[in-house]
């Protein structure tokens, strides 16, 4: 249906070119590299190697099948942890600002932001739920999807009583609030509180 559209509002160039251009996940190792850098580095300082750049120490991701692979591999990260990496699953749901979205094998290539909410892991029967502050989730075209979260706790682990308290406070500061910086701060922990109260209740 997209391809028809295509056909229609654009050029046959255009999509001639936008087909044959390849992502940088599809590449071999041997071909990425910072070519154009490199070239406008020796223009203008000949006599000095060009620095690195972060390509050169990236493993670039395996191509893309051309059939559709029987698992997603994700890695779910934190500043300061990993909880998953690599790990091979059926399907992961996040809850991104558009909404809850389901990501399994073969999805199309998206950048999505998180909102607070449960992200939910499922390999076969089971099904790991975490609760996420925000983030980013960058799904590949390969069956890769990497997940950056600021913060994330498994759901399980989230005491009920400690979150009434909470969301208590935050609604008391937002009724008291007087500066637009207090309201700010106030709407945040109301927001997070609710989605964590939500995640505890479904």
């Amino acid at each position: 249906m997209l391809r028809h559209i295509a056909t229609r509002i654009l050029p046959r160039s255009s999509i001639v070119a936008a087909r044959a251009r390849p992502f940088s996940t599809d590449l071999p190792a041997a071909t990425v590299t910072d070519d154009k850098f490199v070239e406008a580095w020796k223009k203008v300082i000949p006599n000095i190697e060009p620095p690195k750049t972060p390509l050169a120490y990236m493993t670039p991701r395996p191509p893309t099948p051309s059939s559709i692979p029987s698992k997603l591999t994700v890695n779910f990260v934190l500043p300061y942890a990993s909880e998953l990496s690599a790990k091979e699953v059926d399907m992961v749901i996040i809850p991104a600002t558009t909404g809850h979205m389901g990501v399994l094998p073969g999805h199309v290539a998206t950048i999505a932001e998180l909102k607070p909410g449960v992200m939910s892991v499922h390999e076969g029967n089971e099904v790991k739920k975490y609760f996420v502050s925000s983030g980013f989730a960058f799904i590949h075209a390969n069956s890769y999807a990497d997940i950056m979260a600021v913060e994330a706790v498994p759901v399980d682990q989230i005491d009920a009583s400690l979150v009434q308290k909470g969301l208590a406070e935050f609604t008391q500061k937002l009724s008291s609030a007087t500066t637009d910086l207090e309201k700010a701060e106030a709407q945040i922990g109301v927001d997070i509180h609710s989605a964590l109260n939500s995640a505890l209740a479904g």
